[in-house]
């Protein structure tokens, strides 16, 4: 009978996700765009009690948005060495949660997609150039959600598809043209409700792309939030990330340059609010310590709507 239940749960949340998802198709997480100094993934995106889940049975829709600016690119040594060089992003996304309340492994079951779209303005000494478009999709089917008194946490593996145009002779391209695989997971810990400490971490496995025959270094991300209640409704802390690219850079089966191996540090100030159900966040990081990526600083502001009631 219990196996019954589940299942008509599990074609009922089936139906739910697909519209959403055809809802995602429409709209639009951040990213850059180049071979070197870019990701599949936007590194800073998950700082707002990353380790949490929806209650079973239960959904979370998030939205993004991204405001990036950076005036310098990093080499190898830190120093910027592109003399105007300007990039500003501008990036909206829709992340869709569910929890489909299926018991594995002494935790439940959950599904995760998202998907980026996004304005960039790139120029400098090889000219300027705008482009707007979709990034790359992410999705993880299957990730297991525990939580434990003051403790949540949950692990899985994403899948990133390639961005959805892609011409190898443009000077800029909207997302990474290769698929990636990432293993993941995140900690929030809330302790009476009014702290939180949390962490997400990854690390990601790039294919190459294939139009130019590059593959770029496997990413390690960190990142990680410190939050302290104010009030019963606001919270004040940091957040902010720590990337750092593992391998080299690979083309034709060689190494390219130096490795053009990455590296980011970033940290800001984040205040979360809750009005009713909502969760409203605005948040600030400014990137430190950088190696071949661009240097500069983003403003966020998420939104978090709860869908549904749940079950046990």
């Amino acid at each position: 009978m219990q196996t019954s239940n589940n299942f008509s749960r599990i074609v009922r949340s089936l139906r739910h996700l697909t519209m959403v998802l055809l809802l995602l198709g429409s709209l639009a997480c951040v990213a850059m765009a180049t071979e070197g100094g870019a990701s599949v993934y936007p590194a800073g995106v998950e700082t707002v009690m990353p380790g949490m889940a929806p209650a079973p049975g239960a959904s979370l829709l998030c939205e993004f948005t991204d405001f990036y600016q950076a005036n310098g690119l990093a080499n190898a040594h830190g120093k910027s060495e592109v003399p105007g060089f300007h990039l500003r992003v501008a990036a909206v996304a829709l992340k869709f949660t569910h929890n489909w309340g299926v018991h594995v492994l002494g935790g439940t079951l959950i599904s995760y997609t998202a998907l980026p779209y996004l304005y960039i303005h790139l120029s400098g000494p090889f000219g300027k150039t705008d482009k707007t478009g979709f990034s790359n999709p992410v999705f993880e089917p299957v990730a297991i959600a525990y939580q434990r008194g003051d403790l949540h946490w949950w692990y899985g593996v994403d899948f990133f598809t390639p961005g959805f145009s892609y011409n190898k002779n443009d000077l800029l391209n909207i997302g990474q043209h290769n698929y990636a695989t990432s293993p993941t997971g995140a900690f929030t810990y809330m302790p009476k409700h009014k702290t939180e400490i949390s962490s997400k971490f990854q690390y990601i496995v790039n294919t190459e792309n294939n139009q130019l025959h590059y593959r770029s270094g496997n990413e390690f991300v960190w990142e990680y939030a410190g939050m302290q209640n104010i009030t019963k409704k606001i919270a004040v802390g940091i957040n902010g990330y720590y990337y750092q690219q593992t391998t080299n850079d690979m083309q034709n089966g060689m190494i390219v340059g130096d490795g053009n191996r990455g590296r980011d540090f970033a940290i800001g100030p984040e205040v979360r609010a809750h009005v009713g159900k909502l969760g409203l966040i605005a948040k600030y990081t400014r990137d430190t310590l950088v190696q071949n990526r661009p240097v500069g600083n983003s403003f966020w502001f998420q939104l978090g709507v709860p869908i549904g009631h749940g079950h046990e």
